[in-house]
């Protein structure tokens, strides 16, 4: 397996492997990185998707992109995916999988013609004292000291930021910015988490920075991901031929380790009460979705708070009987055994009549009923004790949803503070009253917030106990390698297996990543997986960002005004000192 760039590679299929007919693949979980890689190994591979069966341990797929309507309790997501134009992997996938909108368009067509119709930007990011503006005005604030920490962590090695925390490679003054608070709230960081996830993210998503504080840089689905995303894939995979086998708990792997090989032997399972598996043979690919970001998952209502659950955690449980036949196949206790660090609570709210679309709309300069851009992604409650950020992606969000309702989505990053209305922790709040904080937070006037939330608001909270673990400091082997060394059948897939690249977690992209790796390199394929963008190597990029980052002031030269002019003189005619005036880091003449 290589990795490549262009379209060389891009636009070529890869020959048949000799006896693909004859092997059979097997997937554990059928979230998006299994649904991938079963694609993949249709499309590029050219395995009968017949001879491909998919294992899980719920009733439906998708993992951690979810939208469902329950019954009783309302409209779910547990949380929203942010996406972008480089999402190189992910969009090589959608490419191929037919559109269930539009007809005769693939999913890829259909999101981009989308975004391109109507492309997100966020008119207030934040706000303060109960829905004014915060006035952030797009700016980062880092002073002079903050920016030295950035640049430090950037070039600093992978070696360096590991088991570090982000608290200790980024001082108070930046930990004070407008930068942190776009970041912490955008990809769900907390200080205590790992500096090496800090460094990746800044370097895979440099040619963005600009646009964090408006949210330019992202895109989003037509509804929500299971049915923007999932339900395509998971339908095309059906047509296929894929074996899908619900209500099945895969229990254990056996393996066959010698020094320089490893195999999958026996996959064990629990389907509907009654122990099965089957035995592998070295043509048999198992493909294993380790650890889980929505284990132990539990949803509250309207009025019941959901739970913490702390129990069993059978996808942790699993990962951790691998690991114990090979230090090869990882650590899952670094990530899954801090539950006060890896938790927080997100809630859905379906509005039920017209006076809180009202409030939202005050605070996001958009009709919310209109059917395209909304808030362009959270905005944050700067001053709220709960660190509140909440959003309105396009609506209807869900195509149950009727006309005249909004569907919400609501987290918080300090679940354990007590709120600045209810005077609970979040943790502790029904989904009314997880409402009534929101909607003291929108500016509702403080008398009417009790009985709006009480009748003008459906509110499903959920907590999820292991939902940042991926953050959590860790070291190189913490994770296992997609394709172990020595594998001969088998691979990990999902946010939890190390790619080979540069690439960071808690994306899509990497949910896509991880499984085409494992199938290219596997089958030995005839085709580049497609290298991570390569932004952070591209001058244009970081002085757009050097620029960004100092809020657009010009460079400051530690010289004195003579041998300043001299040196702009000597740049003046050269391609450096045209880039530099072009992004605004020397002046103009």
């Amino acid at each position: 397996m290589e990795y490549t760039s262009g379209n060389y590679e891009a636009f070529a299929r890869p020959r048949k492997p000799e006896g693909i007919e004859d092997r059979t693949a097997w997937f554990v979980g059928a979230g998006l990185a299994s649904l991938s890689g079963a694609a993949f190994l249709i499309r590029d591979g050219q395995m009968p998707a017949e001879r491909i069966t998919i294992l899980e341990r719920l009733k439906l797929p998708g993992g951690a992109l979810d939208g469902i309507k329950e019954p009783k309790k309302g409209f779910v997501v547990r949380g929203g995916r942010e996406m972008e134009n480089h999402f190189e992997c992910l969009w090589d996938l959608f490419r191929s999988v037919p559109s269930i909108e539009v007809e005769g368009a693939s999913v890829l067509d259909e999101f981009y013609w989308l975004n391109k119709d109507d492309p997100n930007h966020s008119l207030q990011r934040a706000t303060v004292n109960r829905g004014e503006d915060a006035r952030t005005d797009g700016l980062f604030t880092l002073n002079d000291r903050a920016q030295k920490d950035v640049v430090r962590v950037f070039l600093a090695t992978r070696e360096e930021m590991e088991n570090k925390r982000i608290n200790e490679v980024f001082g108070e003054d930046f930990l004070r910015s407008n930068f942190w608070l776009y970041w912490r709230t955008m990809f769900a960081f907390e200080e205590w988490h790992g500096a090496l996830e800090m460094k990746l993210y800044l370097h895979r998503f440099i040619h963005h920075i600009g646009g964090l504080p408006d949210f330019s840089a992202l895109k989003f689905t037509r509804y929500n991901q299971y049915e923007s995303l999932v339900l395509p894939l998971y339908r095309w995979l059906l047509d296929q031929g894929v074996v899908f086998h619900f209500d099945t708990e895969v229990t254990d792997v056996d393996f066959e380790v010698t020094p320089d090989r490893k195999q999958a032997t026996r996959l064990h399972w629990v389907r509907e009460g009654a122990t099965g598996g089957v035995d592998l043979g070295s043509e048999d690919l198992l493909f294993m979705t380790i650890g889980s970001l929505t284990e132990n998952s539990d949803n509250g209502d309207h009025h019941t708070p959901a739970k913490l659950d702390e129990g069993p955690a059978p996808a942790w449980e699993l990962w951790r009987r691998i690991a114990a036949k090979d230090p090869a196949f990882g650590r899952p206790d670094v990530f899954g055994s801090h539950i006060p660090e890896t938790k927080w609570e997100s809630a859905t709210v379906t509005t039920l009549d017209r006076r809180v679309p009202e409030y939202i709309q005050k605070v996001c300069k958009r009709d919310p009923f209109s059917g395209g851009v909304v808030t362009g992604g959270i905005v944050t409650a700067k001053d709220s004790a709960w660190l509140l950020s909440w959003t309105v992606n396009r609506q209807p969000h869900f195509k149950q949803q009727p006309k005249d309702q909004i569907v919400a989505w609501v987290y918080s990053l300090f679940v354990d503070r007590p709120g600045d209305f209810v005077r609970k922790t979040m943790q502790e709040c029904t989904g009314e009253e997880i409402t009534q904080e929101w909607l003291y937070h929108l500016g509702v006037p403080v008398a009417e917030i009790p009985e709006m939330a009480a009748t003008g608001a459906k509110c499903v909270p959920v907590m999820m106990p292991y939902v940042t673990s991926f953050f959590m400091p860790r070291q190189a082997g913490d994770r296992p390698d997609v394709v172990p060394e020595g594998s001969v059948n088998f691979a990990f897939i999902g946010q939890f297996a190390e790619s080979g690249t540069r690439d960071c977690i808690f994306t899509t992209e990497y949910s896509v990543r991880t499984p085409m790796e494992a199938v290219y390199q596997l089958l030995d394929l005839e085709r580049g997986v497609p290298e991570v963008f390569n932004s952070t190597y591209d001058v244009r990029s970081l002085l757009a960002a050097t620029s960004r980052l100092r809020d657009g002031e010009e460079l400051r030269l530690p010289l004195g005004p003579l041998a300043r002019r001299l040196l702009e003189r000597k740049l003046d005619p050269t391609e450096v000192g045209a880039l530099l005036k072009e992004y605004h880091l020397l002046p103009e003449d």
